[in-house]
């Protein structure tokens, strides 16, 4: 059964009865292993009873094909149904996991295989996306509305509202790992307090701006300010931590849309101020400067070349076959390396 992305998380809330296997893929890890928890909530209360739970690494199903089956009909001591994971899921498996489904009508086990991102001819995803009783489920990183809704329920299960301001910075800002955005989101209602409240852009850009964890807004500004020295430890961090290559191009392109913004205001004639004011969001105070010289940086000829190279990469990094994170980080250096070409066109 294949599962469209928009219709995944209300098949993992309440997945048919006649499922018995479901596989997790694509390139948020972070919703893969999200999607992997709710499914086994559903299956068994605690989510580390051994005598009902049993993790296979995709190793050691590799070295022993029948552990899966053996581990999906083996009787729980205390009751109950089974729930049998497989971590770190890949083609090297898919005839093992293709012979179980073929032959996994009488198991009342529910299997959950968690894999990486699979492209449409993928022969494990193939042979969950033919079985009458198991499933596909896609994982991509969020965006858009899904991302909207992840912050806007999470902020709100804390008793917190959220500006529209504050909402695209913590768009332009999350949306890479399901479990990551989750994580800055509660960092960021421990900020507010226990009194509720808006969030304010403010207080998105101290909580999410400040974080260990890198930000898209960080490559975004090393692209765009010609420093490929940090752009190549920024990009190597952000892979390293499970960031989706398309999610970096995009938010590079949102950050170059801007600037193309502003910089087509200053060739009217506008101040460098009344051009900043058009944006929405503002510009964080503390990033304002570094904007503001790349807006002097670049023209807007050179920013819209930027753009076309910027769409060319994440349509082709979404290509099937073709290897997305070379093709994003070979677009991003290229867009440095651009940058430090500068054109001073006008003055602060």
């Amino acid at each position: 059964m294949k599962i469209a992305a928009n219709a995944a998380d209300g098949f993992v809330a309440a997945p048919p009865e006649s499922v018995r296997a479901v596989l997790l893929y694509g390139p948020d890890s972070g919703l893969v292993q999200e999607r992997s928890a709710r499914l086994a909530d559903l299956v068994v209360d605690d989510p580390k009873d051994p005598f009902r739970i049993a993790d296979i690494p995709s190793a050691s199903l590799r070295a022993d094909p029948a552990l899966l089956s053996d581990e999906a009909a083996a009787m729980t001591l205390t009751g109950g149904k089974r729930l049998v994971r497989v971590r770190d899921a890949s083609d090297v498996i898919a005839g093992i996991l293709s012979e179980y489904l073929s032959g996994s009508a009488g198991s009342d086990a529910l299997v959950v295989v968690e894999a990486g991102n699979l492209g449409p001819r993928s022969k494990l995803r193939k042979a969950f996306e033919s079985a009458k009783s198991a499933a596909a489920v896609p994982c991509y990183a969020d965006e858009g509305r899904s991302l909207e809704t992840v912050i806007r329920d999470t902020l709100a299960g804390n008793g917190l509202g959220v500006s529209p301001d504050a909402l695209t910075y913590l768009c332009a800002n999350l949306g890479s790992n399901r479990l990551v955005s989750r994580s800055e989101l509660e960092k960021l209602s421990l900020y507010m307090g226990a009194d509720g409240g808006e969030v304010s852009l403010e207080d998105a850009a101290v909580s999410v701006g400040d974080s260990a964890i890198m930000t898209l807004d960080d490559i975004a500004f090393a692209v765009a300010g010609g420093d490929t020295a940090k752009l190549l430890g920024l990009l190597d961090r952000a892979l390293q931590e499970g960031a989706a290559a398309v999610s970096l191009v995009r938010a590079v392109s949102r950050h170059f849309q801007r600037l193309h913004l502003v910089c087509a205001e200053r060739e009217c004639g506008n101040s460098m101020e009344a051009a900043m004011r058009t944006l929405r969001p503002p510009v964080f105070f503390k990033q304002a400067s570094a904007f503001q010289a790349q807006v002097q940086r670049w023209s807007s000829a050179r920013l819209a070349i930027a753009l076309d190279a910027l769409g060319d990469a994440e349509k082709a990094s979404k290509a099937a076959g073709m290897p997305a994170e070379p093709i994003v980080h070979q677009t991003l250096l290229r867009l440095s390396v651009m940058a430090g070409g500068r054109r001073q066109d006008y003055r602060a």
